[in-house]
């Protein structure tokens, strides 16, 4: 029966491929340290963003150790301007109000009410 077994590779088990002339991607390693002082290592790859905080395995919030210069800075940021302040940037509140009070009529009497 032995002689009559395939010799050569175990399918799947074993790859042909070499690592030969293949350079990982650059990477950093970055500290975080939480507030009661553990300290975690975590590897980025060296283009990526580092986030200002980092949830550690227990639940607990790390701060970046050596990145104050790369965390975003939040007083460049424009505040959010939602649909209501651009409207409001346009109209009056009077002006919206007798708008909406014409819409209303309208509505109603293209449904048959009575307004």
């Amino acid at each position: 029966m032995s002689d009559r077994s395939l010799r050569g590779m175990r399918l799947g088990a074993q790859s042909m491929e070499s690592e030969a002339g293949v350079e990982p991607a650059a990477r950093q390693r970055v500290e975080y340290r939480t507030e009661e002082g553990e300290g975690i290592f975590i590897v980025f790859a060296a283009e990526a963003e580092i986030p200002a905080t980092w949830l550690t395995k227990s639940g607990k919030e790390a701060k970046l150790v050596h990145g104050e210069a790369n965390a975003p800075e939040a007083a460049n940021e424009k505040p959010v301007r939602t649909h209501w302040d651009m409207l409001l940037e346009r109209r009056s509140t009077e002006e919206l109000e007798k708008i909406l009070g014409d819409r209303l009529t309208h509505l109603r009497v293209s449904r048959g009410e009575s307004a």
